[in-house]
């Protein structure tokens, strides 16, 4: 697992990655070190429970990515049914190429894990 959030990390623009369960308890990290990864990890979990229930009262499906938007970067939540994975970039970064190695990660995380 560490091995795939190291190569997304080689991405151009992405500063960090991480899965967490659903509680946001970190499965595992590979964050810049200014962040830390159960500050992310709980951050990460509330935002996606908060937008699945509030999806869910208008009858609208879970959706399987969210990207916020700040000033000093990109925040991308992805289900990644064992988990969220979780990745921070620059503010300025090719977002197609971040969503494309987001899918490969995690088609390589789900490959990774025993069924």
């Amino acid at each position: 697992m560490y091995e795939v959030l190291s190569e997304l990390n080689k991405t151009s623009g992405v500063t960090g990655s991480m899965v967490v369960g659903a509680d946001g308890i970190v499965i595992a990290a590979d964050l810049d070190a200014s962040l830390e990864s159960e500050t992310v990890g709980a951050l990460a979990a509330a935002i996606t429970s908060n937008i699945q229930k509030s999806l869910g009262r208008l009858n609208t499906p879970a959706p399987r990515q969210v990207t916020i938007e700040a000033d000093d970067g990109k925040l991308f939540f992805t289900d990644a049914d064992l988990g969220i994975l979780v990745v921070t970039t620059e503010q300025s970064v090719n977002i197609g190429l971040i969503r494309l190695e987001i899918k490969n990660a995690i088609n390589r995380l789900k490959e990774s894990v025993p069924h």
